[in-house]
Parts: structure tokens; C-alpha cells; sequence
């Protein structure tokens, strides 16, 4: 019997000293995270460039080894931008990557590179100096959209429409107040952002594996020279956290969330049962059988999408939720989490602050929309409690009264005759009329963030100020 030739496989030249030859094929597979994380490169040689820095100035390295660092890192940085850099799979990742292409520009002084620091330590770091720019871009992302959304509601301040509780016509609003309720939500998100960015921007470089380093490093100048709040406190909370990424997906999540609401009511709003928007052939598709559709794609797209947010949020929690300190392997799947993330929120604001820019109002069909179900019903209750003084409840009880018999004649409130309402209630007179038209009610909902056309022009303006 033929004897099997068994093909041994070459140690990694970075961490091999202790292997005699290297890890199986599957093995190699799994591990191997460089199709994912060579997203980090800007971000790994900057960390690097700054270490090597600091480890010079600390006489932990020899000047001219810190300069030929800095000399290797910048041609690298220049090879990846220009395309000319060969990322290898079997070097595992991105740090690996680098560090070996660096050898081969300086030669041995890129040894000394990861003096002080481990890859644990390292890949956190990059991760969040990544993260950082991310955040700054997506609250750019956001308030663009914000911008979209007051440029559509201050030319519909006085737009009326039917506000909605259950999905059933409820009071008489204004278009643009309700897309002013979008701009408080977004501006939210922002705040969410904004404060899980604090507590990204903590440096865990010099943490090393676990538990510290020997050498004397000064994690300060590191920090300061990142662009980072401080150093963090504890080595080991500094190469195994992960809840700065959790913050952040819990973030996205909640603002997918929003995104997908007003989504749902895009798609509402552009059906023929409701009629209130239109969207051009920029945003809406036809159907392979049925010419005469347009379908509102882009937002049923947006409101689908929201699932791969709390997906990739719940993804990283379940990884996180067992994991002991310090590090571990399965810290690796946060990178995939975050950046799909990442390019799923800014594909879902851009496409929504498209379809705010495009869509077009049709108030003919707001306005017919206003003569369904009863719509000013609270309006007369209110008016017997001021006018007539009589107690809410009892006024709901009297409202409701009348609106059965306005079913019954299927017209609305405003068409009923008064003695009609008057066998209701003696109290009530002729005056009752001046709040059963819509644009008198949504006229006297004067309150604080009211939906009265005065106040919303007001709104945008407040918004514009507070939030562009």
C-alpha cells in the first residue's frame, strides 16, 4: 500500500517560534480575520506611528529605529492607498500584515515596533480610533437628513392632514409637524452618538496583553498624540471591553429604528388608499408583470434593513455575554458586527434623505383624508368644556353622543344640524362650529410643540438653529 505524503504546513513567521509547523487548513480559515479588519489600516498605522513615537522619545527604542518606523509606516500606508499592497491570508490580519510588509521595507528595527504592546491592546485601539470616524460620520449622515426633513416641513407648516393614533384619523395636524417629529428623533440619535463617542475615545494602547508593561511608557503622550480623551484605567478592562462597540450598535440600532418607522409611513403615504406623497422614478421601482405599478421600494429597503442593525447588536452581545476576562478569539466577530453596521446606517439615512428631498405632497388628498372620521371630535369636547363649562369626562361622554349620530347620517361633525346637537345638549350653540373645521382646530393647538401653523414655522426655525 502507497504510503500518504503528509504536507506540513509552515509556522506564522510572527508567532511560530513555539510551533513546529502550522495550523490546518480549517484552522487557517477560521482564524483568519484580514478580509474584514484590513478596514483598519489608516487607523492601525496611525496607533503604530504614535507608539513608535512615544517609544523613542522614551529612549525605549534607538531614535533612528523610531524614525525608520515612521519613514516604513508612511511607504505602507502609501502602497495600500495606491493599491499596490498585497494583503496575505495566511499572515491572518491586518496588524500581521503590516508589521511583515514593514520588515520588508526597514528590515529588522520593524521587530521593535511591538516593543510594549500586544495585538490585543492593538486591535482595540484601532477599533476605536475606527469607530470614532465613524460616529463623526454618520451624525454628518444625520443631519443632512435633518435638513431634508426642516426644508419639507417649513414649506408645509401650514399643510393640513389627518394625525393618526392606531393608525385611525385622530385630530387635524399639519404635514410639517409631523416631520419635525423625525427631526427631534434624529437629533436624538445624534445625542446617542455623541455620548457613546466618550467613551469610545478611551485609549487602551499600553495595556499590552493584559496586564501592563515593564517598559516605561508614557500611555499620556499616546494618548494625546491619538486624539483620545485619556489612557484607560485598567489593562485588562482595556483589552477585553467591548461595550463601547455594544453602545454604539444599540445606537444604530434605535436610529434604524426610527429610519423604519418613517419608512412604514412613507409606504402608507404612497398608496392609493392614502395618497398623501408621491415619489418620482429616483425612488420607487416597477413590477416585472405589472406595468402600471411603482412601488416604494427604496423605503421598504430602509424598513427591511433595520433587522441587520439589531442583528448585528445582538450578534456582539451574545458573543460578549460568556466571555471571561481578559481576551479572547471571539472578540474577532465585533469588527464584522460594526462595520456592517456601519455601511447599513449610512445606506439607510442617505436613501431616506433622499426620499424626503424627492417625495411631493399632495394636499388635495390630505385635505379629503380630513373629512374621515370625525376628526375634530376632541375639538367639540374642548369647546364644552370652555364654552359651556362643563367637565371632560362628561363633555367626552356628550361628544361621543353626537358622533354616533353623525355615523348614522354618515356626514361629518361640521354637517350635522344644531338642534340635532342641541337633543344632545341645550348647552351648546352656533359658536360650536367655529372649531368643527379643521384648520380652526390645528389653528388653536397653541400649546408648547403644538401642531399650530404659527408655531411650527417657529419650530423650524428653533430646529435649524439647534440642530444645523
Amino acid at each position: 500500500m502507497a504510503k500518504k505524503t503528509v504536507r506540513k504546513n509552515k509556522p506564522n513567521p510572527l508567532w511560530g517560534g513555539h510551533y513546529a509547523s502550522g495550523p490546518a487548513g480549517i484552522m487557517a480559515e477560521i482564524n483568519c480575520s484580514v478580509d474584514i479588519d484590513r478596514r483598519l489600516y489608516a487607523h492601525d498605522i496611525k496607533a503604530s506611528k504614535a507608539h513608535a513615537a512615544m517609544l523613542a522619545a522614551k529612549n525605549i527604542i534607538s531614535k533612528k529605529d523610531g524614525q525608520d518606523i515612521q519613514r516604513g509606516l508612511d511607504k505602507i500606508l502609501q502602497e495600500i492607498e495606491g493599491g499596490k499592497f498585497k494583503f496575505s491570508r495566511a499572515l491572518e490580519d491586518v496588524h500581521m500584515n503590516i508589521e511583515s510588509r514593514l520588515k520588508d521595507v526597514i528590515g529588522d528595527a520593524a521587530g521593535r515596533l511591538h516593543t510594549a504592546r500586544s495585538r490585543n491592546d492593538q486591535v482595540a485601539t484601532d477599533l476605536r480610533l475606527w469607530l470614532r470616524d465613524a460616529i463623526n460620520g454618520i451624525d454628518a449622515a444625520l443631519k443632512n437628513l435633518q435638513k431634508a426633513l426642516l426644508d419639507q416641513a417649513g414649506k408645509h407648516s401650514g399643510t393640513l392632514m389627518p394625525g393618526f393614533t392606531h393608525l385611525q384619523p385622530a385630530q387635524p395636524i399639519t404635514f410639517g409637524h409631523h416631520l419635525l417629529a423625525y427631526v427631534e428623533m434624529i437629533g436624538r440619535d445624534r445625542g446617542r452618538f455623541q455620548d457613546a463617542k466618550k467613551r469610545v475615545n478611551e485609549m487602551p494602547l499600553g495595556a499590552a496583553a493584559l496586564a501592563g508593561t515593564s517598559f516605561p511608557i508614557d500611555r499620556n503622550m499616546t494618548s494625546k498624540a491619538l486624539g483620545f480623551d485619556r489612557p484607560m484605567a485598567n489593562s485588562i478592562d482595556a483589552v477585553s471591553a467591548r461595550d463601547f462597540a455594544l453602545e454604539f450598535l444599540a445606537a444604530a440600532t434605535i436610529a434604524g429604528m426610527h429610519l423604519s418607522r418613517f419608512a412604514e409611513e412613507v409606504v402608507i403615504w404612497a398608496s392609493p388608499a392614502f395618497g398623501f406623497i408621491k415619489l418620482s422614478d429616483a425612488f420607487t421601482t416597477g413590477s416585472s408583470i405589472m406595468p402600471q405599478k411603482r412601488n416604494p421600494d427604496a423605503a421598504e429597503l430602509v424598513r427591511a434593513k433595520t433587522g441587520r442593525l439589531l442583528g448585528a447588536f445582538t450578534t456582539l452581545l451574545v458573543v460578549m455575554k460568556g466571555l471571561p476576562l481578559a481576551y479572547g478569539k471571539d472578540m474577532q466577530e465585533d469588527k464584522e458586527q460594526v462595520f456592517d453596521a456601519t455601511d447599513t446606517l449610512h445606506l439607510m439615512v442617505a436613501a431616506t434623505a433622499g426620499m424626503v428631498r424627492d417625495m411631493k405632497a399632495d394636499t388635495g388628498a390630505m385635505e379629503k383624508a380630513l373629512a374621515t372620521g370625525f376628526i375634530t371630535a376632541t375639538d367639540l369636547a374642548d369647546w364644552l368644556v370652555r364654552a359651556a363649562n362643563v367637565p371632560f369626562r362628561d363633555a367626552h361622554h356628550i361628544t361621543g353622543k353626537i358622533v354616533r349620530i353623525a355615523e348614522s347620517r354618515k356626514c361629518g361633525l361640521d354637517k350635522l344640524n344644531l338642534q340635532d346637537m342641541k337633543k344632545i345638549d341645550a348647552r351648546i350653540t352656533k359658536d360650536v362650529f367655529s372649531v368643527l373645521r379643521p384648520e380652526n382646530a390645528v389653528k388653536s393647538r397653541t400649546s408648547l410643540g403644538g401642531t399650530a401653523p404659527a408655531l411650527v414655522k417657529e419650530a423650524v426655525k428653533a430646529a435649524k438653529k439647534k440642530f444645523l
